[in-house]
């Protein structure tokens, strides 16, 4: 393809997109195919000789589109928003166009300045203190792009890792870095997002599960008491991850009794994940949900949830960039330059070299809507989230399973009154089921206090009053349909069209909650034991997990876990008696039964162990802070 044939596609693509949107309403919201229908439709090896670019656009809409979830639909209330305003779109085509990978300043340095600027011009719409900025007074703060909230996640919890350490390693030099691992526990809430214990598995730290209020939000207390009982045992906390907006029910950590309590303990990292309702505080009447960043390290926000902003996007500030790059650098002499230590070099700052001129799309967004515009948009999708809020608060066969804040209400059917929790949960399963099976609109469940629940989402960035409307009497319809008579009689009115999307594995992916979200259930499934199958370890007080032998054998209901690391890797596949249980209890209170709390190796009992063996670090151009 040359550049006058590109010039001819490339409109033709355009006029492709515009077309797409504008027809969405015609389309189901999801495919009605099986995994593996693309397989079987495509040859088996790449093509040899070139295709006419006619015949590739020709297949989109008979091998591609058959296969495409459609997000941007007025019938999509999934998950969260993925936005894709054309400004957006314009900005990746020409951050494509362009084609620089700006890992450094000096491989492209508008790719490092603009991304420096628009992170600054972010932080200050949506109220962060100037810490958090590159541009306030004094301040070792600043931002960057990452590719999504995960990214933002594991690059502050491994930052806070290595100051962890380095804290640990002056207090016991001679200490291996290992044994000092081994000891660091991070904490967050159970409605934290999934990413943070994948962020714990992958940083080889221990994640404490701490259980929320009845708003759904993590409180001080719990927090203080969960962190002075796991120093009383001998580990050292080192991190707390904060939500505001969680992804199950939109709900707000109480970020003002949090902050107060990390503080207290020596290089605690604080961090706080608003990836869906960051861009929500560019609205004033917003930000007093920003109450108590001030004492935040860290704070991520999606543009693509909430700002019309098309993904890849999410945005990370730090208040002290140092400890961030000192986890991060290495620093090969081909990637020097003359300029490394007066400018940003954002390879320093995540985990991927390569980047993209992501910078270009938020440009684009913010001048062409401007804040107010933007203000608008997120004003309209809580409007008519608490419209819908009412619609459902009128049919008493439903009940609003939280407090509609921002753009989401979760929301369940009653049942009847002597109908028993499973029941009612498998009555809001199967409605659920059959919703997202007609095609028409989509959602997906979560599980709140233990209970099946469904959540809508305000998607679409046309959505309207009248798409509430429609969502809802189709809401309501096939409650009243599965309300109406038995099981037997529904099927035999229902085609067997219906019926067979009704079993797909798409369906009963995004309907179930244990195949849609396998963390859902935090607590260990209950075993049968016998001889060959001993019961799994559980230590009644956060003791060591050096010695499971020290442990003290309890069945007590687990009401927060910790995830073992190297638990996922040394499980067998025949369940061996050797095997490592990989969440374990820590919610009783510490006893001493003969095995005693006092086994616990404590960080100042290892104080005097030789080091076995030497600490790799890479060596740094810059000197980085010593304390957090």
């Amino acid at each position: 393809m040359d550049t006058e044939e590109f010039r001819v596609r490339g409109k033709e693509m355009v006029d492709y997109i515009c077309k797409y949107m504008n027809t969405l309403p015609s389309r189901r919201v999801t495919p009605a195919v099986e995994p593996g229908y693309l397989r079987e439709c495509m040859p088996t090896h790449a093509p040899v000789h070139p295709e006419p670019w006619d015949d590739v656009m020709q297949d989109i809409e008979k091998k591609i589109m058959p296969g495409v979830t459609h997000w941007q639909h007025h019938g999509f209330h999934a998950y969260f928003p993925s936005g894709n305003a054309y400004p957006s779109i314009l900005g990746d085509m020409l951050s494509g166009g362009i084609g620089c990978v700006g890992f450094s300043w000096v491989s492209s340095p508008v790719c490092t300045e603009l991304e420096i600027i628009m992170m600054d011009w972010m932080g200050k719409a949506i109220g962060l203190p100037s810490a958090f900025l590159s541009s306030g007074k004094k301040s070792n703060g600043g931002g960057v792009i990452q590719g999504s909230a995960s990214d933002c996640v594991f690059v502050v919890m491994l930052a806070a890792r290595a100051a962890a350490i380095k804290y640990l390693k002056k207090k016991h030099p001679t200490t291996d870095d290992g044994l000092l691992l081994s000891k660091l526990v991070a904490y967050a809430s159970k409605e934290a997002h999934s990413c943070v214990e994948k962020a714990a598995m992958m940083s080889f730290v221990k994640l404490r599960v701490l259980p929320v209020d009845d708003n759904n939000s993590l409180r001080g207390i719990t927090l203080k008491e969960a962190m002075e009982q796991d120093v009383e045992a001998g580990f050292f906390p080192f991190f707390v991850s904060t939500t505001l907006g969680t992804t199950s029910c939109c709900s707000f950590d109480n970020l003002p009794e949090i902050g107060p309590v990390a503080k207290k303990f020596p290089s605690v990292w604080l961090h706080v994940d608003a990836a869906y309702a960051g861009s929500s505080f560019l609205c004033p009447e917003n930000k007093h949900h920003l109450a108590g960043v001030e004492y935040a390290d860290s704070f991520n926000t999606n543009p693509n949830k909430m700002m019309l902003t098309a993904f890849d996007c999410s945005l990370l500030w730090v208040t002290n960039k140092y400890l961030l790059t000192s986890a991060l650098i290495v620093d090969p002499v081909y990637l020097q330059h003359m300029y490394d230590h007066k400018v940003i070099d954002y390879r320093h700052w995540s985990i991927p070299l390569s980047r993209r001129f992501r910078s270009l799309k938020l440009w684009f967004m913010l001048r062409s809507y401007g804040i107010s515009g933007l203000q608008k948009y997120v004003r309209l999708h809580c409007e008519l989230a608490k419209y819908f809020e009412k619609l459902v608060r009128k049919d008493k066969r439903f009940e609003v399973c939280n407090k509609v804040m921002l753009g989401l209400v979760c929301f369940r059917l009653l049942g009847g009154p002597e109908d028993l929790p499973p029941i009612v949960d498998e009555l809001n399963q199967k409605l659920l089921t059959n919703i997202n099976a007609s095609g028409h609109i989509h959602m997906i469940p979560t599980l709140l206090r233990k209970q099946f629940v469904i959540r809508f989402s305000l998607a679409s960035q046309h959505a309207t009053r009248e798409d509430m409307d429609t969502a809802w009497e189709i809401i309501q319809d096939h409650a009243s349909e599965l309300l109406e008579g038995s099981e037997n009689e529904r099927t035999t009115r229902q085609s067997r069209t219906v019926l067979a999307l009704r079993n797909s594995h798409f369906v009963r992916m995004v309907s179930d909650p244990k195949l849609y979200y396998s963390n859902i259930n935090k607590d260990p499934p209950p075993q049968l034991y016998n001889h060959n199958f001993p019961p799994p370890v559980e230590l009644t007080h956060p003791g060591t997990l050096s010695d499971p032998g020290s442990s003290v054998l309890s069945r007590s209901p687990a009401k927060s876990w910790i995830s073992w690391p190297l638990g996922s890797f040394i499980q067998s596949a025949d369940h061996d008696s050797n095997d490592v249980p990989s969440r374990l209890d820590t919610t009783s209170p510490c006893h001493d039964h003969g095995h005693g709390c006092g086994h616990g190796n404590t960080l100042a009992s290892l104080h005097g162990q030789r080091c076995s063996s030497p600490s790799a670090s890479p060596e740094r151009r810059s000197q980085s802070p010593t304390t957090h």
